[in-house]
């Protein structure tokens, strides 16, 4: 089971990086101006996604600008947000993208995209796809899917993210 899931999140990865290599610098760019013009990247991770918020504020290598977003947290027109949900039909979620995309606030979103509904997509500046939308391996029973990798996905794409925001942050210091 174990190679199995090592096989599964492997190719993940690979399609997440071939598919949305445009939209990762995208979002990245959306997020540095944040970085370059005096203002802070505020991430909000739901459930399981907090996981992305402790890496960019307590990991080994923080994110440059990076705060945790509260509700409280009163944004300036020099911020970014990158909202970290399992799917891109959450109500949280939405319900925070919409109030973002009303103040015109620019944010990314990472999630599993589901069609239909009120969606991320639909609302977010960027929206960076984890493709877990259901669990990678079969299980015992029949039609049963397990192995639900959302939170890696998202750590993933994360970390795609910081490393073109340190490169364009480079770029601009020089």
């Amino acid at each position: 089971m174990i190679k199995m899931f090592t096989t599964q999140l492997t190719g993940l990865f690979k399609r997440i990086y071939d598919k949305q290599e445009f939209e990762i610098e995208d979002g990245a760019r959306l997020l540095a101006q944040a970085a370059i013009g005096q203002g802070n990247i505020y991430i909000k991770g739901y459930g399981e996604m907090e996981a992305v918020t402790a890496e960019a504020l307590f990991g080994a290598e923080p994110l440059p600008s990076a705060k945790r977003y509260e509700d409280s947290t009163e944004l300036t027109e020099a911020d970014r947000v990158l909202v970290v949900s399992r799917f891109s039909t959450d109500e949280d979620v939405v319900e925070l993208g919409k109030k973002l995309a009303d103040e015109g606030v620019p944010f990314v979103a990472v999630s599993g995209l589901v069609e239909g509904g009120e969606n991320l997509l639909d609302l977010a500046g960027v929206h960076l796809d984890t493709k877990v939308v259901k669990g990678m391996l079969p299980g015992d029973e029949i039609g049963e899917r397990v192995s639900f990798p959302s939170s890696m996905a998202a750590l993933y794409l994360y970390f795609a993210l910081g490393f073109v925001i340190r490169e364009m942050l480079e770029e601009y210091e020089e």
